[in-house]
C-alpha cells in the first residue's frame, strides 16, 4: 500500500519568524504520522526549518535546484548544499518553475538526475495550462512532461514521486473535480506502466495539487491513484494545513 504523503510547498511566502512558528507546531503536533509529512521553505530558512523540525515526523525539501554539482552559477543552489542543510526532498518542474523562468523538459530531466545523485528524493511536476484541457490535450502534456524521468532508472524510481499540478487550479481557488483528478493520475500511472513496468507503476505516489484545501482534501485523497496533496496556500497556516494532513490520516485508513 503506497503511504500518503502531504507536502507544503511555501513558495516565496513565510519570513523567519512564520516559518518557524508553523514548523514548530507541526513538528509539536505531528511526533509520528500515518502519513508522511514534508514542508518546503523558501531557501534561506531551510537551515532553520530544519532544525525546527528536526526528530518529529515532518521531513525538509527545496523548492528548486540546480543540476551542476558546484561552480560559477550565482544565485543557484545544488545538491550537495542543499543536503547538507538537511534536506531530504526537493521540488522539480512546479509549474511556476516552468512558467515564470523558461524550464523546459531536458533541463529538468537534468536537475531530476541531479537530486538522485546526491542522495535527495525528488518530487517531480507535471500539469496542463488551462488552454490545453480545453483543446484536449491533457493527456498529451503529462506524456511530453514525464520526460523529466528520462534519466531516471527502475530502480531509481522508488525515490521518486509524481506531482499533478494542474496549472489552471493552482491558486486560483478552482480545483480538479475528483473525477478529473482520478482520470489524470490514473493516465500518469499507466504511462509509469509503460517505461517501468507494472511493479514499479503501483509503487510510485501520485500527490495532486491545486487548490487542495481542508473541505476538498479527504475527497480528493481517498480516490485510488492519489497518494497525497502537493499544497500551496493553505500550507502557510497552521489550521489549513494540519487539517489537510488529517484528511490525509483518514484517506489512508479508508486504504488500507
Amino acid at each position: 500500500m503506497r503511504r500518503i504523503l502531504v507536502a507544503g510547498n511555501w513558495k516565496m511566502n513565510l519570513l523567519q519568524s512564520q516559518g518557524a512558528a508553523l514548523s514548530q507546531f507541526l513538528a509539536g503536533k505531528y511526533g509520528s504520522c500515518a502519513v508522511e509529512i514534508l514542508v518546503c521553505p523558501a531557501s534561506p530558512y531551510l537551515s532553520g526549518v530544519g532544525t525546527t523540525i528536526r526528530g518529529s515526523a515532518v521531513q525538509l525539501g527545496a523548492q528548486n535546484l540546480y543540476f551542476a554539482p558546484q561552480g560559477a552559477f550565482t544565485g543557484e543552489v545544488c545538491g550537495e548544499m542543499l543536503k547538507d542543510v538537511g534536506c531530504g526532498w526537493v521540488l522539480v518542474g512546479h509549474s511556476e518553475r516552468r512558467q515564470f523562468f523558461g524550464e523546459q523538459d531536458e533541463l529538468l530531466a537534468k536537475k531530476v538526475a541531479a537530486g538522485l545523485q546526491h542522495g535527495l528524493k525528488v518530487v517531480l511536476c507535471v500539469g496542463e495550462l488551462l488552454a490545453e484541457r480545453q483543446a484536449g490535450q491533457t493527456e498529451a502534456v503529462l506524456e511530453k512532461q514525464m520526460a523529466g524521468l528520462a534519466q531516471v532508472s527502475a530502480e531509481q524510481m522508488a525515490n521518486i514521486v509524481i506531482a499533478y499540478e494542474p496549472v489552471w487550479a493552482i491558486g486560483t481557488g478552482v480545483t480538479a473535480s475528483t473525477e478529473q483528478a482520478q482520470q489524470a493520475h490514473a493516465f500518469l500511472r499507466s504511462q509509469l506502466k509503460s517505461r517501468y513496468g507494472e511493479a514499479v507503476a503501483s509503487a510510485t505516489r501520485i500527490l495532486y495539487g491545486g487548490s487542495v484545501k481542508a473541505d476538498n482534501a479527504l475527497e480528493l485523497l481517498s480516490q485510488s491513484d492519489v497518494d497525497g496533496a502537493l499544497v500551496g496556500g493553505a500550507s502557510l497556516k497552521v489550521d489549513s494545513f494540519s487539517a489537510i494532513i488529517e484528511a490525509g490520516i483518514q484517506a489512508q485508513a479508508r486504504k488500507s
